[in-house]
Parts: C-alpha cells; structure tokens; sequence
C-alpha cells in the first residue's frame, strides 16, 4: 500500500509538470486536476475530497494573501517612486557590481531572521528587481543570493516555527541551537548562494521577465536613500520589536501592543501607508495616482494567489491521502543514526507535502521517541538535521516554488533547475556539516 501510494504521487506530480510544461495549461488548473487525480486514486470519499482541497487552499491563503497583498504594494511603491531605485544605488556603490550577489546574500540572511520566508520574498524581490533593472545584469545572479539567504533562515534558525517547535520535541537547548545553526547556515549560504548563483547564471538566461512589479508612468521625484531604505525596512523593525520585546523585560498592554504591530500583515499595512505619504505624497503623487498604481500591481497577483492556493489544494490531498505518514514509516524501520533517520525523514515528508514546517515538525515527532531513551545523542544537532531535511527538493506542491517562478519571471524548467536545485543544495550542505560538527562536538 505506501509503494502504491508513493506511485500514484509521483504520477500526479508529472501531471502538474506536463500540465504546465506540455498541455500549456494554467498552473492553477494543471494542480487542480492533479490534487483531483491523486485524491481518487488514493481512494478517498468524494467529500473527504472537496474538504481536504478547500481546507489546504484556506490554510495557506489564509497566511500569505495579506502578505502578498501588501507587500506587491509595498514593492509598487518603491519601484514607482524611484526608492528602489536609490536602494539599489546604493547597494552598487558601496557593493560595487562584482560584489553585489554577496550583499544580497547578506541582506537575505539578516533580514531572514525575524521574518517568515514568504515575507521576506514579498519584500526583497522588488529591491532584486530594481538592482537588476540598474544593473542589467541576469537576475538569477541577483535573486538567488537574497532566496538562499531567506530560506536557510528559515529552515535552521530560531526564531522560526519549524525550529522552535522541533526544539521543544526534543527537548534541546534553545541557545545551543541558534549558536550551531549560525554556523551550520553560513557554509550552505555561501555555497548554494553567490557561488551556484554565479555558477547557473552563465548558464541559464531566464526566457521572461518579471511582471509583477512592471513600472508605470508617473510625476515622481525622487525620495532620499535614508527615506528609501527606512520604508523598506519598516515592516522588519517592527517585526523585530515583537520578538524583541518579552526578552527586553516589556509587559501588559505594550507588550500586546508590539505584539500587535509586529505581526506580518499589520507591519506591511503600517509600512503600506508609510510608503504611501513618504514614497508618493511627499514626493508629489496625488491620491488618485497612488490608487492606481495600487490597482495596476495587484491585477497580477491574482494569478500567483490562484496557484498557490490550489499548492496548498494539492498539499493537503497529499496529508490526507496518507502519503506522509507512508514515507515516515517506511523511513523508521530502517535502521540508521538518528541524525541521519531525522534528515531523510524530514526530507521525504518535504518532498511529499511541499511545507518545511510540517516535514520538520512532522520528523521531529517520528524520531524522538526512538532517541528518547539513546545516550550520546547531540539533541541541537538533531534539530538541525531535522530542519536540514526539510529543505530539500521543493517543487510543485510547494508555494515557495511559485512565488520564486512567479516573481523572478522563470518557467517551471527555470524554476526547477534554479530554485529546485538551490534549496537541495542548502539542505544536503547543511546536513553534511552538521555530519561534521557532530565528530567534534
């Protein structure tokens, strides 16, 4: 029965590439019709079937439409106002051209640590796209940095719910881990950041262009570089300030306050307004323009939300289905190290569910009632093996893949040789360290 079950969603993931690639349907319909064919194949009840989609689609819209909402405003703004020009400007300056995808890398990396991976994208790609429009250089040399650095952050590093939550299972050392996940990121960064993207870019020139943040015509003037990088980086100081404030000894009602204003989508909405007087009125737009190009912007993210919705559609026919739950059993009857059993667990579960949070808590729950009761067993480390797994091989069912394709203007061929292979590389990399530190720690 898993072998079965483990068939019938490889067929369905060829559905969605052939879909996309082949029939030229729309993403949207091509995992549609895969999530229908992978659900009666499995044999589930023609209600379970509608639930389970309609309950998959809702989970991750219900966290990411505000943030991609929002945050294509927010990159409109600056795109349209010049400020992302002024940023990019500055990057080039201080950077220099040659050094830029190490700076990206960079910003990824730190501004990756407060915030989740999906808002990060929302409010970094229009900074890769103005610096690409500046430069002319290929975009993937520029982008792929900034993705590399935002999701190894996301993956390993507390605070992170995937992190945190695997840290409670298993019982570890909330300070030990965030010090070896620093150390374990920066190497896997690096390697499948700047260096890959160096590397692909010579290779691959993406066929599109972005569309998402195409500019408009307007009576800009442009703002300063401190006004410019201020409002790009609102939404994370209060973000900061959120996770910042228990551990700063703030309680009551300032503490629910920051709390409340820290949250992703509240943050990207003060920021929104922020953007609208300090990036559009001050510098001479008129209400009625802002307006507009709050319209112009959001036209296209109605496509990308359709299909990361039917993602989630097709994540969750997946669940319940039984195919995760397959591969975990499968995957402990082997008998392996239980720092290598974490990694391939969270790693299949990855590439059967498409979410790195549940492949990481879902394979934290597997192991540790095997290590429960093992000696010599380095607990940190097995929370970033764990993470470490759930990086790996991101495609179809997961919305990271199409936010990527979509806001970088790749195909899916692109975004399989780009994205897909980005985020093996963090996960094996990251893994083998770990493999490394655990011989001398």
């Amino acid at each position: 029965m898993n072998l079965y079950l483990l068939l019938i969603t490889l067929v369905s993931i060829v559905i969605v590439i052939l879909g996309v690639a082949w029939w030229k349907w729309h993403a949207f319909i091509s995992l549609t019709v895969a999530s229908l064919f992978l659900a009666l194949a499995a044999g589930l009840s023609m209600d379970k079937i509608v639930s389970s989609y309609e309950t998959g689609v809702g989970a991750v819209l219900g966290h990411l439409v505000g943030i991609l909402a929002l945050g294509t405003i927010l990159g409109k703004m600056m795109s349209d106002s010049g400020a992302g020009t002024q940023v990019a400007n500055f990057f080039i300056r201080v950077f220099g051209e040659k050094r830029l995808p190490w700076a990206m890398l960079l910003s990824g990396f730190i501004i990756g640590i407060p915030v989740f991976f999906d808002v990060g994208i929302v409010m970094l790609l229009p900074l890769v796209i103005s610096i690409y429009k500046s430069t002319k250089k290929n975009i993937l040399l520029i982008g792929l940095p900034v993705i590399a650095g935002l999701s190894i952050v996301h993956g390993l590093v507390p605070p992170h719910p995937g992190a945190m939550t695997a840290i409670g299972i298993y019982k570890a050392d909330l300070g030990k881990v965030l010090l070896y996940s620093l150390i374990i990121a920066i190497p896997a960064a690096i390697i499948a950041g700047p260096l890959f993207a160096k590397w692909v870019s010579k290779r691959i020139v993406p066929e599109g262009e972005p569309t998402l943040l195409s500019e408009s015509e307007g009576p800009v003037r442009m703002p300063g570089t401190g006004v410019s990088f201020l409002v790009i980086l609102l939404p994370v100081i209060l973000m900061l300030l959120a996770v910042a404030a228990p551990y700063m000894g703030i309680s009551g009602w300032l503490l629910k306050f920051l709390v409340f204003i820290g949250n992703s989508v509240i943050a990207l909405l003060i920021s929104v307004f922020a953007a609208f007087y300090l990036l559009g009125i001050r510098q001479g737009m008129d209400k009625n323009f802002i307006n507009k190009l709050a319209h112009e912007c959001l036209l296209p993210v109605g496509s990308i939300i359709l299909i990361i919705g039917a993602g989630g559609g097709f994540k969750q026919i997946l669940v319940a289905s039984g195919v995760g739950t397959a591969i975990a059993q499968m995957a402990e009857n082997m008998a392996l190290s239980p720092i290598v059993l974490a990694f391939a667990v969270a790693g299949l579960i990855r590439i059967a569910t498409g979410s790195a949070t549940v492949a990481l808590t879902t394979a934290a729950g597997i192991v540790s009632p095997i290590v429960e009761h093992m000696s010599g067993v380095n607990l940190e480390l097995l929370v970033i093996a764990t993470g470490a797994g759930s990086l790996m091989l991101s495609h179809v069912n997961d919305a990271g893949f199409w936010m990527v394709k979509e806001y970088l203007g790749l195909n899916v061929k692109e975004t399989f040789k780009t994205w897909t292979v980005l985020e093996t590389l963090l996960s094996f990399i990251a893994f083998f360290t770990v493999l490394l530190v655990n011989a001398f720690v």
